[in-house]
């Protein structure tokens, strides 16, 4: 039972490809179930993991990557058809490729990472998936009004800005701790 958030998890990283590919494709409607499928996993998954104490060390990193891999495949494939921004689909993207090479480097100097989302990450995350649906449908029913998407857009686009700069201030003095406590007389440090 321990492993059902990790399944979920599994199963949200698996529709990536069926959701680009139906999007793609035209296929609007299918498009809509499958990533409003992915995205109710996404709230599944972490409610489960901490209503019944199922959290993991993978499961901390694999529900993460599942979010950042769905979602910028999406916004990508958004673009590709011209239906979402390319200076949106920048930023979004942009952010996570700079908080995984961040946490990548602050891996290879300091150890492991242990990331906690933020408040604002996930405000951040819901945002992201709103307006993704909120694209798709009014690509298909010409619905929400076009004012309502744009405010959606522009949700996405503030939220990424102080998510990211919130991780990069958070890890950066992280980092800037460790770098005085290795430097400190006594610690064995040289």
């Amino acid at each position: 039972m321990r492993r059902i958030p990790n399944v979920i998890t599994a199963g949200r990283m698996a529709l990536v490809v069926p959701v680009a590919w139906t999007l793609l494709h035209g296929q609007l409607a299918m498009t809509l179930l499958l990533f409003g499928a992915a995205a109710a996993s996404d709230g599944a998954d972490g409610f489960l993991a901490k209503r019944f104490g199922w959290q993991s060390d993978l499961g901390a990193i694999l529900d993460p990557a599942a979010d950042k891999l769905l979602l910028a495949t999406v916004f990508v494939t958004l673009a590709l058809i011209g239906a979402a921004p390319l200076w949106l689909t920048v930023t979004a993207v942009g952010r996570d490729v700079v908080l995984v090479l961040g946490a990548l480097t602050y891996r290879y100097w300091f150890g492991p990472v242990k990331v906690r989302p933020s408040v604002i990450s996930k405000t951040n995350t819901l945002c992201q998936l709103t307006y993704v649906l909120a694209v798709i449908a009014r690509l298909r029913f010409a619905w929400p009004p076009a004012w309502l998407v744009i405010l959606l857009g522009a949700s996405v686009f503030v939220t990424v800005c102080i998510s990211g700069i919130d991780y990069v201030l958070t890890y950066g003095r992280r980092a800037a701790g460790e770098v005085r406590a290795r430097r400190a007389p006594g610690t064995g440090a040289s």
